[in-house]
């Protein structure tokens, strides 16, 4: 991806630009639709206690309302032959019939006597609201599902009313605060040419439903609705992220130019799905993908990848009340195992803690909660709920091949406490005659400095590492990458951080095992160059990234990338070891950054 120019002020004599996140492809231009539509409030009134009943059967009528508009939704998405896409919807039809919220809602409306519209409205946004504090970006970016299914039942409430506006009779480009998977899957992509949105990330779902209907998306544009009006005229780029308002005639034709050479490219990398990332002088990488649902696992056939390197399990923490069983866990990860069979998938226990984790009797209020009550440290003090966990992957290893990977880790007590609650499972599923895989791999995050710097006591204690980039930046350097005050100081590329994965990789090739990398670094592939030349062994990234990674690898050399390696090591500055990755990297696979 090349550099983009930064955001500029908007204003009715020229060209400006506007810098996002780019998270579906493509290039669109045309006039700018601006959506204000939010998750508003319906209006409220008082009911006498015996209108109580009859809110209740309005209320249950909207939900059979609503499960049959998915249902519809899901059936014509099927029909369209787009798999993955529908099955994001399963989601939204377990949100329909969550108990510990339908039960808080009619708890409410006996308690509080507002009109059903007004009760379930706050009991979604006293649920979204405890997930937007949430400091996992994963389980902040559910909330858009939440409020997809609470406008659905609201509409429904709203006796024929419909809170979405008109449908634009043109083509346009559409930018709003934020959208619903719905709302981007019931697109029309003819008059739809792109969108953008202030809010969102290239994981979120509405993402994912953009990618597949190949419509060009960027989000996080913050503001851009006050710049940008209804009827002015943009060109989205879908490939950096850029927001471009009355583009010259230039501009334009250097785009038109772009959108050819990114054609022939994805055309290209669509030829390397069955092929393996090797260096061209021989050497092997392991790349896998990162996935937080079940539905994922036939984009990570798709793209090429082999197996799953990271499996987020938070999503089965998200109900406010009650916390997954496990039949239901063990179930839902052999659907992944089996579903990317003959490869493996690596599951990673419980990542959330201390005021991120919104269930009753678990939520606990901290300070500081990136250095309080989370990862490992809540599981080891939470037994059931952690034995739980790793006797359904246990069940699940029957299935396929399945390793466990712990997280946040920071000393060896902490492995070791971990480990004993595995062997402990074990005994309790032999006694009871169940299978599991005997040799199932134990690996350990990498993502505190102390851990980093004992690695090589943690090798001695686990059969892999996975090496994640996102904390370990932060915690080394002391940035919240979201804190817009520091986030320029968020340097993936900091002296530091080079030697800290060198230290890490060496360790466990030391001691016998093996390294992978499954954070954001893992799919930059400025920096390509200097994992290959350390020796990383496996890289997991977002299933999308599959082909452009393997194609990059392919291109490198392996002996060079070492080199390149020992360079970098010397270097004092986060930008003269940028400069040096891109300068190979743009040497040996141009035509995948422009």
């Amino acid at each position: 991806m090349s550099d983009s120019p930064p955001t500029t002020p908007c204003d009715e004599g020229g060209e400006t630009r506007h810098q996002g996140i780019p998270v579906s492809p493509g290039i669109a231009r045309g006039v700018v639709v601006v959506r204000s539509d939010g998750f508003l409030e319906p209006v409220s009134y008082r009911v006498r206690a015996e209108r109580v009943p009859s809110e209740l059967d309005r209320f249950e009528a909207a939900l059979v309302q609503t499960r049959g508009e998915i249902h519809e939704l899901q059936r014509e998405i099927l029909q369209s032959g787009r798999k993955s896409e529908a099955s994001i919807f399963d989601a939204h039809l377990l949100i329909l019939e969550d108990r510990s919220v339908l039960d808080e809602v009619s708890a409410s409306l006996e308690k509080e006597r507002w009109n059903i519209e007004t009760v379930f409205f706050r009991v979604m946004r006293r649920f979204m609201d405890s997930l937007r504090s949430i400091d996992d970006p994963y389980l902040r970016e559910r909330v858009i599902d939440i409020e997809d299914v609470a406008k659905r039942v609201l509409r429904k409430l709203a006796r024929g009313g419909d809170a979405m506006e008109k449908t634009v009779g043109h083509a346009h480009i559409l930018l709003a605060l934020d959208l619903t998977p719905s709302d981007t899957a019931e697109m029309d992509a003819e008059l739809v040419l792109g969108f953008a949105t202030e809010m969102g990330s290239v994981t979120s779902h509405t993402a994912i439903v953009a990618r597949s209907m190949g419509i060009p998306a960027v989000v996080g544009l913050h503001g851009i609705r006050e710049k940008v009006h209804t009827g002015r005229t943009i060109l989205l780029d879908g490939y950096s992220g850029l927001l471009i308002v009355d583009p010259t005639e230039e501009t334009l034709a250097q785009y038109s130019e772009l959108e050819r050479a990114k054609s022939a490219v994805v055309e290209k990398l669509v030829e390397l799905r069955h092929t393996r990332a090797r260096t061209s002088d021989g050497m092997a990488i392991t790349l896998s993908a990162n996935i937080e649902f079940a539905h994922e696992s036939s984009a990570v056939v798709d793209s090429g990848a082999e197996g799953v390197g990271l499996y987020r399990t938070e999503f089965f923490y998200m109900n406010p009340r009650a916390l997954p069983g496990e039949d239901e866990q063990a179930e839902n990860y052999a659907r992944v195992v089996s579903a990317v069979n003959p490869h493996g998938v690596i599951i990673r226990t419980l990542d959330i803690g201390g005021d991120k984790m919104p269930v009753e009797g678990v939520a606990y209020q901290e300070a500081n909660p990136f250095l309080g009550w989370r990862g490992i440290r809540m599981s080891l003090e939470l037994p059931d709920l952690f034995r739980s966990q790793v006797r359904a992957i246990l069940r699940a290893s029957a299935v396929g091949k399945v390793r466990i990977m712990f997280p946040l880790i920071s000393g060896l007590e902490e492995i070791r406490k971990a480990r004993a609650h595995v062997e402990s499972c074990k005994d309790e599923l032999r006694k009871q005659g169940v299978p599991f895989d005997e040799e199932i791999q134990i690996g350990a995050m990498i993502e505190v400095p102390s851990a980093a710097v004992i690695a090589d006591q943690l090798a001695a204690e686990v059969d892999f590492f996975s090496i994640g980039t996102n904390d370990l930046i932060q915690y080394t350097l002391a940035v919240d990458r979201v804190n817009d005050r520091v986030a320029g100081l968020y340097q993936p590329e900091h002296p530091a951080i080079m030697r800290l994965l060198k230290q890490i990789v060496d360790a466990a090739h030391q001691g016998n095992i093996w390294a992978g990398l499954c954070g954001e670094m893992a799919g930059d592939i400025h920096l390509t160059p200097f994992l290959v030349g350390i020796g990383i062994d496996e890289l997991s990234v977002s299933p999308s990234l599959i082909p452009r990674v393997k194609s990059a690898v392919q291109k490198l050399e392996a002996a060079a990338c070492r080199t390149l390696a020992s360079e970098v090591l010397s270097l004092n500055r986060s930008a003269d070891i940028r400069e040096r990755c891109k300068g190979i990297a743009m040497e040996h696979y141009p035509e995948l950054l422009i």
